[in-house]
């Protein structure tokens, strides 16, 4: 299965390289060498993902994030020379799925990349839809629909709120979500959990009642509360 992917970095050492173990992987690669460029290019690119580099000059890498979350959903791993928490929390609250320090093994970030692709398209197995009060998901197409009409959730979002509904009424810890949604590997800030929370409450509207907060434990989707 073919996949195109957007490189986004002003280097273009780096990009060349990254393109090339990305091409060994049988991706089609995009290049965009700054942060307009790439906006401009995901006009008309339908891209499976987006690698972005965050210090740029113009335009920096928070903000194209910024701007690609608010009219896509594509997976966005971003890399950064900054390793700080504070960092990836920002980079995280924007809408980025995962993170690649600077310097990075082109291998690794392809594995990872691999690896984000995989949580994002699930595989297809006999469940094919889930529900719990007015909320729907197709778990083959990854639509998520509330009274039959269309919620965009970016990847992270989706894959939280799938692995509650999987889970319903069971108590789930802070570090049991990022484990199971972030990754084993994923060594960030609990906050991120809460983070994400948030926004899917926001885009759930009414329908946010069924996650309910479980105090000093995690977060639990009830059908009804």
């Amino acid at each position: 299965m073919e996949r195109k992917v957007l490189l986004v970095e002003d280097e273009s050492l780096i990009r060349e390289i990254t393109a090339d173990y990305f091409q060994r992987e049988q991706w089609i690669v995009y290049e965009a060498e700054t942060g307009w460029q790439a906006l401009e290019m995901l006009e008309t690119l339908n891209a499976d993902l987006v690698v972005l580099d965050i210090l740029m000059p113009e335009l920096d890498g928070w903000t194209v994030c910024k701007r690609i979350r608010e009219r896509s959903a594509v997976p966005i791993i971003m890399l950064t020379a900054k390793s700080e928490d504070d960092d990836k929390m920002l980079g995280f609250e924007l809408g980025a799925d995962d993170y690649v320090t600077k310097p990075f093994s082109p291998k690794v970030l392809v594995a990872r990349a691999k690896s984000l692709m995989k949580r994002v398209e699930g595989t297809v197995g006999k469940e094919k839809s889930l529900t719990v009060g007015r909320i729907s998901i197709n778990t083959r197409s990854h639509r998520v629909d509330i009274d039959g009409q269309p919620v965009e959730l970016a990847p992270k979002e989706y894959e939280l709120l799938l692995y509650l509904i999987k889970n319903e009424n069971i108590v789930l810890s802070r570090e049991t979500i990022l484990d199971h949604v972030w990754g084993f590997d994923y060594f960030g800030d609990l906050r991120v959990v809460d983070t994400h929370i948030k926004k899917l409450r926001g885009k759930l509207g009414n329908e946010a009642r069924h996650i309910r907060t479980v105090i000093r434990s995690g977060y639990k989707l009830e059908e009804d509360r």
